[in-house]
């Protein structure tokens, strides 16, 4: 396996060669592209195409939220970790609806920006603790979230047995071994749940099950 091709979309220089400087010391990451914001990242997309993006989510001419919501239309294969100095539920929540497949602030330690990336690229998501506490307090009392009944489900027995070990963070090939399944059926079974739940990313498919009384939160 080669190295994990990355993007950098940020408007601060600064910023960018110090998150380089930290992502090259570790090795096992090759950077193909760097922007400094959204409009200038899709004007690169098309000649080089990155496994995981690192994205500011404050820029100008175009945001984060925007470029996120883009990416994931037309180049679904590529993750989104958003980086962010706000530490403040909205602009998670609204990265996750747009696409984004994990979030850290910027004064994140390199350990942990090196484990986002990483997991993120391996698992198709990465929560930290403050993202799943800013999930929760978003799926518990937002009414007007995405109009979802509570009471009825259209998924089959076994595709909510999926669902719930989707929840617990599990890899494919974890549900593989935990199911009796082949790492391609369980693949199947997690692009039939984003079909059915209507959901971009691990967030939504959490959302789903939350209101559903799939999964709880206490």
């Amino acid at each position: 396996m080669g190295p994990i091709k990355l993007g950098i979309v940020d408007d601060h220089k600064i910023f960018r060669n110090g998150l380089k400087a930290t992502l090259e010391d570790c090795g096992g990451f090759e950077l193909v592209l760097e922007a400094s914001n959204g409009k200038e990242l899709i004007g690169l997309l098309t000649d080089k195409t990155p496994d995981v993006i690192l994205m500011d989510i404050k820029m100008p001419e175009m945001d984060g939220i925007q470029t996120a919501t883009y990416v994931h239309q037309h180049f679904k294969d590529i993750k989104i970790l958003a980086l962010s100095m706000f530490n403040e539920d909205k602009y998670i929540v609204d990265m996750m609806k747009a696409g984004a497949s994990g979030y850290l602030l910027k004064n994140a330690e390199p350990e942990e920006i090196i484990e986002a990336v990483s997991t993120v690229y391996n698992k198709g998501f990465y929560f930290n603790e403050h993202l799943s506490i800013t999930l929760i307090k978003q799926l518990v009392g937002n009414d007007h979230a995405d109009n979802i009944s509570n009471s009825k489900t259209d998924l089959n027995e076994r595709e909510i047995e999926v669902l719930k070990l989707v929840c617990q963070e599990c890899s494919n090939q974890e549900i593989a071994d935990k199911i009796f399944l082949s790492v391609r059926t369980v693949e199947g079974y997690r692009a039939r749940l984003f079909e059915k739940t209507g959901s971009k990313n691990l967030v939504g498919l959490v959302i789903y099950a939350i209101k559903r009384g799939i999964i709880n939160v206490t």
